[in-house]
């Protein structure tokens, strides 16, 4: 199944919406009382989502086309954002930057987040060094500790599509990447949620970037040192890994940064980054002095 956090013509804030080619549908017309947000949806476990599926199998009712919806970040409200650094080779080596034995983990602040086809606007004074990263988003879909390897998959209830846009002078001038990587709107995530029985393999799916119609990014998922399956266990170590966190699982090479020239996000640049299975996921930037 496919969901999504949307605006309706009709509506003035984001609801929990199930997508398909022919539309969006609000999930509490779905189900009567149902879930108006992807957190309520977790939080009601497996018997909602079971009911969901069933009343969305029947519904024959009207869907509004997805070029009438308006998209809100796909997770609202994560309990946390975990993002994991320097898991492709490639773009560890472009950035002159070693990945260790194990994973760089840091956190993203929820002001960061950004939703399908939106704006995200920081200062010039600020960077000018402002670059894309494609990545892979994890949602976790019931608490998770100590949890193996070979069981944290059973741990994911969904996928989603990252852009976690860097201010790469920052990055470089500060121990933490937690602030270069957490402007406002420097999270794009989106714009669906694919449910993870739809996605058998994490590890075998392709991974790209285009900025301004350019394709600068072009990998594999099975490209990570790290499945995901590892690096949920790992984050799990000592950490309860509650429903609705989100983990950004790291970018493969071809960074704007680490090309001659240079490629940067600028003011009116279009970055639209994309994972198979999951769809595209676009951002317009504006810069201000």
């Amino acid at each position: 199944m496919r969901f999504a956090h949307v605006t309706l013509p009709e509506a003035d804030a984001p609801i929990l919406a199930h997508v398909t080619d022919d539309g969006v549908v609000a999930v509490s017309r779905l189900v009567e009382s149902g879930p108006t947000t992807l957190e309520a949806l977790l939080a009601g476990g497996s018997a909602v989502l079971a009911a969901i599926s069933a009343a969305a199998a029947a519904y024959d009712g009207p869907r509004t086309p997805v070029s009438d919806a308006a998209f809100a970040p796909a997770v609202l409200a994560p309990p946390s954002i975990m993002a994991v650094g320097l898991n492709y080779s490639a773009h560890a080596g472009e950035l002159s930057l070693k990945s260790d034995d194990t994973p760089t983990v840091f956190t993203l602040w929820p002001n960061s987040l950004a939703g399908h086809d939106g704006t995200t606007t920081w200062s010039r004074e600020l960077s000018e060094s402002v670059d894309y990263e494609a990545e892979l988003g994890v949602i976790i879909g019931s608490p998770a500790k100590d949890v193996s390897e070979e069981d944290a998959l059973d741990y994911v209830f969904g996928y989603t599509v990252v852009n976690d846009i860097s201010a790469r002078n920052i990055q470089y001038s500060e121990a933490q990447w937690c602030r270069c990587k957490s402007l406002d709107g420097f999270t794009p995530v989106g714009p669906y949620v694919v449910t993870a029985d739809e996605i058998p393999d994490p590890q075998d799916l392709k991974i790209w970037t285009r900025v301004d119609g350019e394709q600068l990014q072009d990998a594999t998922t099975g490209q990570m040192i790290r499945s995901v399956a590892k690096l949920v266990s790992h984050l799990s170590r000592g950490i309860t890994l509650l429903p609705g966190t989100l983990i950004s699982t790291g970018s493969p090479g071809g960074s704007g940064y680490s090309r001659t020239p240079q490629v940067l996000l600028r003011d009116g640049s279009t970055v639209t980054v994309g994972v198979e299975g999951l769809g595209e996921l676009t951002t317009h930037c504006r810069t201000i002095s």
